[in-house]
């Protein structure tokens, strides 16, 4: 497996694995088969896993541990912390080292690899947030740390009281918007981009044919670019195009583009299935010429917001 080293020397598998969807927002689940991915992903050189306390509540991060119970030197592990249930979102200090605390009981480790702020709390200055987290770090308890769908002027702030190794944001071929500003901070800071959702959350993939075919309880029917199927059709149309000349699939195509834009960029497709799994693997394989990625760049912005709600993200 290719590796890729984000900020402050964080060496990860070139394509990492998020497990969101092992536990919450994407319909039905099946532990056994979720557990089985991991196992496969480990396998395949893939040892760049993301989990948060905010996926099934700490259900997913203890999914998350016992898939890598006796293999914990395999692995590197993020997980982010956000604030209580329904108590919206809390960067307070004394809740960064609780958070921290249940999560380590809940993954079943003495250290995380890579800890982010889950999305900024805009009642808690964010170098006390930060500041809280180094503790984490001076303890052992956490090595690095992240940011997740933070703004520039934030970015610059944390950065200052601690080294940020990480932003994690939503970043695809119809989710752009960090292009502008945020990406030339990260690289003017040195600090590494770990995109999720870089299949558009299966759009781009082409794994529905109609609205119809998402399953009850899935997030993404409610999603606003969901909703605008038939405008955001022709992003995905363009992106299977361009599959059937490499002879790749439409996953693939949107993951070797994501990993084109640089080798400070390690997207996280998140998915419960090992079929999946290896397929975005195999991306890796997927050389885009510079009139393919031409082709993709020259996309129209998706329609719709990326969230029902985008107060908490770009803060």
């Amino acid at each position: 497996m290719k590796t890729r080293t984000l900020g402050q020397g964080l060496t990860v598998s070139a394509v990492g694995l998020g497990c969101m969807g092992m536990s919450a927002f994407y319909g039905a689940t099946d532990e056994q088969e979720a557990i089985a991915t991991i196992h496969r992903a480990l396998e395949l050189g893939v040892t760049f896993l993301d989990t948060a306390e905010l996926y099934g509540r700490g259900e997913n991060e203890q999914l998350v541990g016992r898939a890598i119970a006796g293999r914990r030197d395999e692995v590197v592990l993020a997980t982010k912390f956000i604030g209580e249930a329904g108590a919206g979102i809390n960067g307070r200090p004394e809740y960064v080292h609780l958070a921290c605390e249940r999560s380590l009981r809940a993954l079943g480790v003495e250290t995380i690899d890579l800890y982010y702020q889950h999305r900024v709390d805009p009642e808690t200055p964010i170098e006390e947030t930060v500041g809280a987290m180094a503790e984490l770090v001076a303890e052992g308890k956490v090595r690095h740390l992240g940011l997740s769908e933070a703004g520039t002027e934030t970015i610059r702030r944390a950065h200052a009281v601690h080294p940020i190794t990480a932003l994690q944001s939503e970043y695809s071929l119809w989710s752009r918007d960090l292009e502008p500003e945020i990406l030339p901070t990260l690289r003017e800071l040195g600090i590494g981009l770990v995109a999720y959702s870089p299949l558009g959350r299966g759009f781009l993939a082409g794994r529905f044919a109609s609205p119809d075919d998402i399953p009850e309880g899935d997030f993404r029917r409610t999603n606003p670019r969901f909703a605008n199927w038939e405008q955001n059709q022709r992003l995905a149309d363009t992106v299977r195009a361009v599959a059937e000349r490499k002879g790749a699939t439409p996953a693939q195509v949107a993951l070797a583009w994501v990993l084109a834009r640089g080798e400070d960029v390690v997207p996280i497709p998140g998915t419960k299935r090992r079929t999946y799994l290896e397929q975005n693997v195999a991306s890796l394989a997927v050389e885009l010429t510079a009139e393919d990625l031409a082709e993709l760049d020259a996309l129209p912005e998706a329609v719709g917001d990326r969230y029902e709600n985008m107060s908490s993200v770009g803060r």
